[in-house]
């Protein structure tokens, strides 16, 4: 299948998904993940009519951002760990950072005289390694977000864990989404869903979809 093709039926499964679950393909935004990839791949995409990619690794995020910085509405979303001290780096370039997981990174990307909109990254496994703050944390950290300059808080992203059913993982962090609203009403968004589970997480209230190689493809070999 060709890059075209391949974004025409994830736009069509996403949006039968939703269709299932009385929403529609505008409460939606696909996020192909570009990441590996050429710069060429994402102009590609660009033509097709997509104006939000994602990368995980900062350098090659950045390098992609300023050859392609003549895509003025290209919006780039961040969704890999962030370490503290490259926060300000990513921040210059990306629109969105998905992977927040912390007090210090908030304050690391905020800002008096920028806007960046983020959101708070929960761990949805018992394992302390993998990227996200657990679920007790995300009340502190919901407050912290809203009086860091500059910061504006989007909602909720998680990863499913592999040994959990999605719908499952996903319906969780729907319940958190809505805890986490009390706190902070305009946090609306939930970013889940990835190429294997993307139309659970869309039964379950996913407003951002972070979809690799069902869209892309395989990596190249040289990556």
């Amino acid at each position: 299948m060709t890059l075209e093709e391949r974004l025409a039926e994830v736009t069509a499964r996403a949006a039968a998904a939703a269709a299932r679950a009385g929403r529609t393909l505008d409460d939606l935004t696909i996020i192909p993940v570009t990441k590996f990839h050429p710069v060429s791949l994402v102009r590609e995409l660009y033509e097709l009519g997509v104006r939000d990619v994602a990368e995980n690794r900062h350098q090659e995020a950045r390098e992609k951002a300023l050859e392609l910085a003549d895509l003025a509405d290209l919006r780039w979303n961040f969704v890999g760990q962030l370490q503290g001290k490259k926060a300000r780096q990513v921040r210059s370039y990306a629109h969105i950072i998905h992977s927040v997981d912390r007090a210090s990174l908030i304050d690391a990307l905020a800002s008096d005289d920028t806007q960046t909109s983020i959101f708070l990254q929960v761990n949805l496994t018992e394992d302390p390694a993998r990227g996200g703050a657990a679920a007790g944390q995300l009340d502190e950290l919901t407050e912290h977000a809203l009086r860091a300059p500059g910061i504006r808080l989007e909602g909720l992203m998680a990863v499913a864990p592999l040994d959990v059913e999605p719908r499952a993982a996903f319906a969780r962090v729907r319940a958190l989404s809505e805890r986490i609203r009390l706190i902070a009403p305009a946090a609306l968004s939930i970013s889940t869903g990835m190429s294997a589970d993307f139309e659970s997480a869309i039964a379950e209230g996913a407003t951002h979809l972070r979809i690799g190689t069902a869209i892309t493809g395989n990596r190249p070999t040289d990556g």
